[in-house]
């Protein structure tokens, strides 16, 4: 169960202050001209639905390839909720709204989301690496 918390509380401590930097600090005019914002953002629901996101990741890895552990487990499980998340995040916006821009958006968000679970990756890695 600690396992679990920790991971959903990294997720969150890594994820939140990445979207932010991101999406709002370093390319902020970038998705402001792919029409990724309508008004302004809502941190709040925007950190609430990274909580809900961690407490889900967090419960559903120990189920994943089970009998197994280390890097190769964490980065394997980080790649398939990847390109999940990509499908439902990246290509289910493009497909609903016209985005300016359309590849390069698909470009910048699978840069981000490839470092988001890169780093997931890394922790759960750490978290649940084999006793010696």
């Amino acid at each position: 169960m600690l396992k679990i918390l920790l991971s959903a509380i990294a997720y969150v401590v890594l994820v939140f202050p990445l979207a932010l930097v991101w999406h709002l600090g370093l390319f902020k005019e970038q998705y402001m001209a792919f029409g990724y914002f309508k008004g302004e953002p809502n941190i709040p629901i925007g950190l609430a639905t990274m909580v809900l996101q961690g407490i889900a990741l967090a419960v559903i890895y120990p189920l994943f390839m089970t009998g197994t552990s280390g890097f190769g487990r964490a980065f394997a499980f980080a790649g398939l909720m990847g390109a999940f998340f990509w499908t439902s995040h990246v290509l289910a916006l493009v497909a609903k709204q016209n985005v300016p821009n359309a590849g390069a958006f698909i470009v910048m968000e699978t840069l981000y989301l490839a470092l988001q679970f890169g780093l997931f990756a890394v922790v759960l890695g750490l978290l649940y690496r084999a006793k010696t």
